[in-house]
């Protein structure tokens, strides 16, 4: 599971996982590493709300987050088989690492 806030590292400072791309890219190659193959793997998306009110979509971080996570996974091959995204509230999740199951709950 991860919890990013910006889609991309710009390449300045520190490979953070608060980015999408750093963050999605380092989950997958530890699931690798403990010898998982990304056909096997799925994938639960939540988040992307429009938390802040902009007077335009320039920036529109939730959308872009949404956007890459769709894209990486859709590179990888790796099925999205629940998704709950978008939207202006935020969403409290709550993962049980047994079952898979994912709960969530709008803020």
């Amino acid at each position: 599971m991860n919890h990013y806030m910006l889609p991309y590292w710009n390449g300045n400072g520190l490979a953070s996982p608060k980015y999408g791309n750093i963050a999605i890219t380092r989950l997958i190659n530890k699931m690798i590493a403990l010898q998982g193959s990304p056909q096997n793997m799925l994938a639960k998306i939540f988040g992307g709300a429009k938390m802040l009110q902009e007077q335009s979509n320039v920036f529109d971080i939730g959308r872009r987050n949404i956007e890459l996570a769709h894209e990486i996974l859709s590179d990888q091959k790796i099925r999205i088989v629940a998704e709950s995204t978008g939207g202006e509230k935020g969403r409290k999740i709550f993962f049980n690492t047994n079952t898979g199951e994912v709960f969530q709950r709008l803020l």
